[in-house]
């Protein structure tokens, strides 16, 4: 059974920092790009950030270039997401997403469940 388990969201103040991880499991982690989505309150999807399969390839929406940082394990089959300097808009659910093609910007293969980030003071 193929799983994606996102972790580490919370509430953090303005200015504060998070890392999100994704562990993978029930299919080879290490030949997918990975991409991190996220959806705001009352808006539709927004893809983040991604990664190709060996980590040498990331790219970033520009509302978070510099800020926010992907990076991946493929020993452990982690993904993972920095999130630092945050601010109000980036309130969302972020999810965690896999897919054989490189960098794809939408209809993955498997998706996790979510992980609640809220920025607020």
């Amino acid at each position: 059974e193929v799983q994606l388990v996102e972790s580490g969201g919370g509430l953090v103040q303005p200015g504060g920092s998070l890392r999100l991880s994704c562990v993978g499991s029930g299919f080879t982690f290490s030949s997918y790009s990975m991409t991190w989505v996220r959806q705001a309150p009352g808006k539709g999807l927004e893809w983040v950030s991604a990664i190709g399969a060996s980590g040498g390839i990331t790219d970033y929406v520009n509302s978070v270039v510099g800020r926010f940082a992907i990076s991946r394990d493929n020993a452990k089959n982690i993904l993972y997401l920095e999130l630092n300097n945050l601010k109000p808009e980036d309130t969302a659910v972020y999810y965690c997403a896999a897919d054989e093609r490189l960098l794809p910007r939408n209809d993955y293969v498997y998706w996790g469940q979510g992980t609640q980030v809220t920025v607020s003071s």
